[in-house]
């Protein structure tokens, strides 16, 4: 080709890339100003929302139940623009509406909606429900109408002093259970060599990798747990439904026949068995809370009430809640999700910005304390120490940390724990999993199959010896086995000393095996059985500070504009985890949210974790650090 050819060619392509760029530059800087425009009206359009007396605090959370917002802030603003609920609702602010409106005279009642929550866990749920027992402690009710409650959303539910549900709709409570996918044959076919490296009998996250069903150790300790869990879910349900003991229990196991005899009318069911207060209509519910709060027919077409979203904006306004010059404060800082090194995605907790945040708070001097919220099943074992390096210096600068582990503080969940000053748990908080372990694929067979095929040469042995296209030399297996090795000495040694046990103890209790919260107080794992506010009142203690003297600061990442912006265009690190052509060829098939999507935390570049796979199943998925989804 002339060179005349292909300088026209140049500016042939140059020309239509400069006018990609202008049109993208332009329908962005566009879009920031309508986004600009439509703000600054909405802020100029709306008067003061205020709080009018005997009115009804309605609490209709969505989404998942979470203790820190991480969803994706494009997503966020598209769920908003096209009227559609928030993908997550704030734990705290659930639990601060309840707080606030028990002291507030305008508040009679509280009406709680729950069928638009997708996933709250059974430690949040206790969280929420002792916010509910102030709320009832100050003299006023709460009541519950739905159409249809699984098991994660009655518990909460079941706290109330009425829970109604449609005449069409039902409870659904089936137990807890723990089912994985396990990947083995799948492999074999694919010519996907796992390697894995342990320590520990009861380190079962590798399992699905290496067999095609649950061992006999992992199904002995699962069951272990999973029984303190459900023993607790009933206890409460029990306790607040005045049933006897076993009650909720005889009605999974009964389920079947006791359906059959009142002719599949599920909600007749549940009034039998006293799960419920009234079958009735949501007019009919509209109706009976109108009695006493009065009806709105014209704005709510229903009875006068507050979301609890507005009744925050309110009352936070009301407060005036700025932060008064030298006041002391305790900070608050989250550990969501599974643990990675960096660029963490949504519903995940990117160790090196949870790092910074606590030295942030190290170096600020109106912080007195600080409380480290875990609720992770861990991931990382490299970025599982630098929390736990943050959290010693924190400890160093003379600022106590107090843990307060929400539904699963598991593996590398209890690693960021363990030099705390205190830890709080929840009986049925997910925790232990003392251990690690090492995962490495290689699909040298696989390529083969294709007709791909790698050979070459390097400048010692081990060069190219831990390339995925090829399989693990007998040295590269030592190296890992080795590494995973001396990361559970080192998982070991730090769980003794920062909880005051002896190596031989702490052995005991570790090798990879899951307790519930009420066993690990019992163990020593944990020092205190409580909720967040506990652990925040112990935190404020500990730095000498008397109740009231303080405000309490969100430590939360900020991602800068241009990264938020840019966000969608990143890619998955589940598709890139096996190879990007398993998992497309896994998103053609459909499975990619029930195959890749638990896997996104294979990330470490060593293949070195310290991770549970223990997130308990049941009706309406009461998940741990869960995804923003939107439906």
């Amino acid at each position: 080709m002339s060179s005349g050819k292909k300088s026209w060619l140049r500016r042939f392509f140059g020309g239509i890339w400069t006018i990609f760029t202008v049109i993208y530059r332009t329908l962005l800087v566009l879009g920031l100003v309508v986004f600009g425009v439509l703000l600054f009206t909405s802020i100029r359009s709306s008067a003061p929302m205020q709080v009018e007396d005997n009115i009804a605090l309605a609490l209709i959370p969505t989404g998942a139940i979470v203790d820190q917002l991480d969803a994706d802030p494009i997503e966020r603003f598209i769920d908003e623009a096209y009227g559609e609920p928030p993908s997550q609702t704030r734990l705290s602010d659930l639990i601060e509406a309840l707080d606030t409106a028990a002291k507030d005279s305008r508040i009679s009642l509280a009406a709680m909606k729950l069928d638009n929550v997708w996933s709250i866990g059974q430690a949040q749920a206790t969280e929420l429900a002792a916010a509910m027992k102030r709320f009832q402690a100050a003299g006023k009710r709460i009541h519950v109408h739905d159409a249809f409650l699984a098991q994660p959303h009655y518990l909460v539910a079941s706290q109330a002093d009425e829970v109604s549900i449609d005449p069409l709709g039902g409870i659904w409570i089936e137990g807890h259970s723990i089912y994985n996918s396990y990947f083995a044959d799948a492999l074999d076919k694919l010519g996907v060599n796992v390697e894995v490296f342990r320590v520990g009998q009861f380190k079962s996250a590798v399992e699905p990798f290496i067999r095609n069903d649950m061992s006999a150790e992992a199904r002995a300790a699962n069951q272990n747990w999973l029984g303190d869990l459900w023993g607790i879910y009933g206890q409460q349900v029990e306790t607040a439904r005045n049933l006897p003991a076993g009650a909720v229990t005889a009605y999974v196991e009964r389920l079947p026949e006791n359906l059959r005899a009142v002719g599949g009318n599920a909600a007749k069911l549940a009034l039998d068995a006293q799960l419920i207060s009234h079958v009735e209509t949501v007019d009919q519910y509209r109706e009976r809370i109108g009695a006493v709060v009065g009806m709105a027919e014209q704005s709510h077409g229903s009875f006068r009430q507050i979301h609890f979203r507005d009744y925050l904006n309110v009352t936070r306004r009301e407060a005036g809640q700025r932060k008064a010059v030298g006041q002391a404060m305790i900070a608050l800082v989250m550990v969501q999700g599974e643990i990675v090194d960096s660029f963490a995605e949504p519903g995940m907790s990117d160790a090196q910005l949870v790092a910074d945040l606590l030295d942030e708070a190290r170096r600020d001097d109106q912080i007195r304390a600080a409380v480290l919220r875990v609720n992770s099943p861990g991931g990382s074992v490299p970025g599982s120490e630098r929390i736990r390096r943050a959290v010693v210096r924190m400890r160093q600068a003379g600022k106590p940390v107090v843990v307060s582990m929400g539904s699963m503080a598991a593996s590398g969940g209890y690693w960021v724990s363990m030099d705390a000053d205190r830890i709080w748990a929840h009986p049925s908080t997910i925790t232990g999993s003392i251990g690690i372990f090492g995962l490495i694929p290689t699909f040298p067979e696989g390529l083969e199959k294709l007709g791909i095929h790698t050979d070459g040469t390097g400048t010692t042995s081990l060069a190219g010896a831990f390339r995925p296209d090829r399989g693990l030399t007998p040295a590269a297996r030592q190296i890992v086995q080795t590494e995973v090795e001396f990361g559970y000495r080192q998982f070991i040694e730090g769980v003794a000393k920062g909880r005051g046990l002896s190596l031989d103890t702490v052995e005991s209790l570790a090798q990879g095996r899951v307790w519930s919260g009420q066993d690990a107080l019992e163990l020593g794992l944990v020092d205190e059985l409580g909720g967040q506010q506990q652990a925040i009142e112990n935190a404020a203690a500990l730095a000498g500070l008397e109740p009231g003297a303080y405000t309490l600061e969100y430590f939360e990442p900020e991602l800068p504009w241009g990264l938020k912006l840019l966000n969608p265009f990143g890619s998955r690190a589940s598709e890139s985890m096996l190879g990007g052509w398993i998992g497309q060829g896994l998103k053609w098939l459909n499975l990619d949210q029930q195959v890749l999507e638990p896997l996104r935390w294979l990330r470490d570049p060593r293949g070195v974790y310290a991770h549970c796979l223990c997130n308990q199943n049941s009706a309406g998925g009461a998940s741990v650090g869960a995804r923003s989804a939107r439906r």
